[in-house]
């Protein structure tokens, strides 16, 4: 009994370790990276640097440093939009792409909602535009050729 709890503990302390080794990458680290990746490859990049920039934005609004949160609101915009036209260009993750970006729009108009009324109308700019992607990608998804 003894060896196998010695040998669970060795396990955790062993995947810990890995798990500790392993660290995230930049959002510039992203962007460098989506510019020698295979063309399919781009679209998992941007939607995670879309992802990354909104999270971004989220905690430099909450910090109070609103010029920053909206540049990193353009980020999510121009990250979404690299996404959705990675996307229809191979033909590849398009319906992955559409629910980040139908996520993505929600969880901007739930950080809208959060604001004052002088620092919604880009995070409001940012969610319809990612909703004109959304329909996009599901128009030519459900084409009928």
């Amino acid at each position: 009994m003894s060896m196998h709890l010695h040998a669970v503990t060795i396990m955790l302390l062993l995947c810990a370790s890995l798990t500790y080794g392993l660290k995230e990458q930049s959002i510039q680290e992203l962007i460098d990276r989506a510019q020698t990746a295979t063309p399919q490859a781009r679209v998992g990049i941007y939607v995670e640097i879309m992802e990354r920039q909104l999270k971004s934005a989220d905690q430099l609004y909450r910090e109070g440093k609103l010029n920053d949160a909206r540049s990193a609101i353009s980020g999510v915009v121009m990250y979404a939009d690299k996404a959705h036209d990675s996307a229809i260009t191979t033909s590849k993750k398009l319906k992955g792409t559409e629910i980040s970006l139908r996520k993505t729009a929600e969880k901007l108009r739930d950080l809208k909602r959060a604001l004052d009324y002088d620092s919604q109308a880009p995070v409001q700019a940012a969610a319809d535009h990612l909703e004109q992607l959304r329909t996009d990608l599901l128009n030519r998804m459900f084409a009928k050729d």
